[in-house]
């Protein structure tokens, strides 16, 4: 996974992305639909469970983005890191909020993949366009507090590679 590097966050930003983007593709390789629809015990989502809640998420982050205060800009390289270890640590167990849980909507394992990939894309677009003001765009997480839009990226991406190792669980289940 790419290391945040004080060098050029763009490009930092747009390699992380880059890089959980093939994670959680990689995740789903050679899953069939019906194992991708399978849950490994009945309070565990499925695949496609999942994918559904990765896609939201990244979706309610970009949103935060869009609407987060102006702050003084500042690159904080050890915190990117920290947060995104933070989130794909996956011996923490954490509730998702009501919000962001799955209802379903996908069907398929195509049909996620389309999904994500447009999220991902949108996440991309982001970057590329506002790369220079992110390290000044202030949002709050609930769970990991007060961060700039650059360091909410880092822990959108830990996010989908934490669900990426979930979906690896649920096929080996």
């Amino acid at each position: 996974m790419a290391q945040p590097t004080g060098a050029n966050p763009q490009q930092t930003l747009l390699a992380v992305l880059e890089d959980g983007r093939q994670d959680v593709l990689a995740s789903l390789q050679g899953l069939s639909d019906a194992q991708a629809s399978t849950k490994p015990a009945p309070d565990r989502w499925s695949p496609l469970e999942c994918m559904e809640h990765i896609v939201v998420v990244e979706d309610r982050f970009l949103g935060w983005i869009a609407t987060g205060t102006v702050i003084e800009p500042v690159q904080d390289d050890e915190k990117a890191t920290k947060l995104f270890g933070m989130v794909t640590n996956r011996t923490v167990k954490a509730q998702a909020p009501e919000a962001v849980h799955p209802t379903g909507r996908f069907k398929s394992v195509a049909e996620a993949v389309e999904a994500f990939n447009a999220a991902r894309d949108r996440s991309v677009q982001v970057v590329k366009s506002r790369s220079a003001e992110l390290l000044g765009v202030g949002v709050k997480h609930p769970r990991f507090g007060d961060m700039n839009a650059a360091e909410l990226v880092h822990l959108l991406t830990g996010h989908a590679c934490r669900h990426a190792a979930q979906i690896r669980e649920c096929a080996q289940a």
